[in-house]
């Protein structure tokens, strides 16, 4: 049986290997005819030419484009951030053990000074142990009080040796979880400059294409970008979603919109915190912070870690997640609309709730 069953895999094998090299020649072949790679491209049926023959971009293939690295620089600004709250988390935990190192070594220090001053003791009495002098004594009352005092010694010795290795055991640890930390923040830094270059690039590349356009061009872009946001409100809108929204704010939740209105017309800056500019995560984590509640600092995480809450229950305070990836998120302030930092180049204002593709609704209080 095993004998049939490798002749069938050896079979099988060869079979593969066949086909492959039939690919692989097809493929060689096709590659020998194909056209060389710095070949003009077929020029596009109808529409505006660019000097190289292709098709000319539109206005709104612009603003697509433009969205779409402003929105990958989105994603990267969440992984930045939250590589920059981990690592703030590990240096503090760095600086926890290093102090629990520093107190494991006096505490050492100390208990082997009084191992030391207890063998100078016995070294003084001659070096005579406690048991023999204690059987030498004539003096019943002498005997008695030396057996109880031996046996209190003892013990206090058992116990001076178990605290000993206990704090060179929790040293030995404190130093391993110490290095462990030690190389997750720095797994964390790496992190961090990574999509700190990708943050770069994209908003480069972003603007790179916007300072192409003509003063014109850049005023029509505007244009475009707000009505596309209004025609997803208005969709929104339409879809009946304002019907039972319908509660109030806690007093929580208006301290956070307090706050987060009161920074309308501040500049959007990846990673900012405030109080002069802010990412979207940055201002709703800082206006939830102020009234008193504490949230994660990136969308992503605000998304997975606060409750959930149905759109329909949606009530002033909540925080609104945006796009499938929970890479944006603005704050929701009643009549349909919320307060955000839109994204580099925009500054902090108000817009339709519904102007981007909900994902879900969080509420930090609850």
């Amino acid at each position: 049986m095993d004998r049939r069953r490798r002749a069938a895999s050896a079979l099988a094998a060869a079979c593969a290997l066949t086909c492959a090299l039939t690919v692989l020649a097809t493929t060689a072949a096709n590659v020998a005819v194909a056209p060389p790679a710095h070949a003009a491209p077929s020029p596009a049926p109808g529409g505006p030419r660019e000097a190289d023959g292709t098709r000319k971009k539109s206005l709104e293939d612009v603003r697509a484009e433009i969205e779409g690295l402003y929105r990958q620089a989105g994603a990267a600004t969440d992984a930045y951030n939250l590589a920059e709250e981990q690592a703030e988390k590990q240096s503090a935990e760095i600086a926890r053990l290093s102090r629990a190192i520093a107190d494991g070594r006096t505490r050492i220090d100390r208990l082997r000074q009084r191992a030391g001053a207890a063998a100078r003791a016995q070294y003084r009495s001659g070096g005579i142990p406690e048991e023999a002098r204690l059987v030498l004594t004539d003096d019943p009352q002498l005997f008695l009080d030396g057996a109880g005092r031996l046996v209190q010694g003892q013990k206090a010795t058992r116990d001076l040796l178990a605290e000993l290795e206990r704090r060179q055991q929790d040293l030995e640890t404190y130093t391993q979880d110490a290095g462990t930390e030690w190389n997750r923040l720095e797994q964390h830094r790496s992190a961090q400059q990574e999509a700190r270059k990708h943050i770069d690039e994209k908003i480069a590349a972003a603007e790179k294409l916007e300072s192409r356009l003509a003063a014109e061009e850049r005023t029509r872009l505007r244009e475009l970008e707000q009505r596309d946001r209004q025609r997803q409100q208005t969709a929104w809108l339409e879809s009946g979603a304002l019907k039972e929204i319908n509660r109030a704010a806690s007093p929580q939740g208006r301290d956070a919109i307090a706050f987060a209105t009161a920074q309308i017309g501040k500049p959007y800056v990846w990673g900012a915190e405030g109080p002069d500019s802010y990412d979207c995560s940055g201002l709703t984590q800082r206006a939830w912070g102020t009234a008193g509640r504490g949230i994660p600092r990136t969308s992503q995480e605000q998304w997975r870690l606060l409750p959930r809450v149905a759109v329909k229950d949606m009530r002033p305070g909540d925080l609104i997640i945006y796009y499938a990836d929970a890479t944006h998120v603005g704050m929701y302030i009643g009549d349909g609309s919320m307060v955000h930092a839109p994204r580099p180049g925009r500054d902090v204002t108000v817009a339709g709730a519904g102007s981007m593709p909900i994902l879900g609704v969080v509420r930090p209080d609850k």
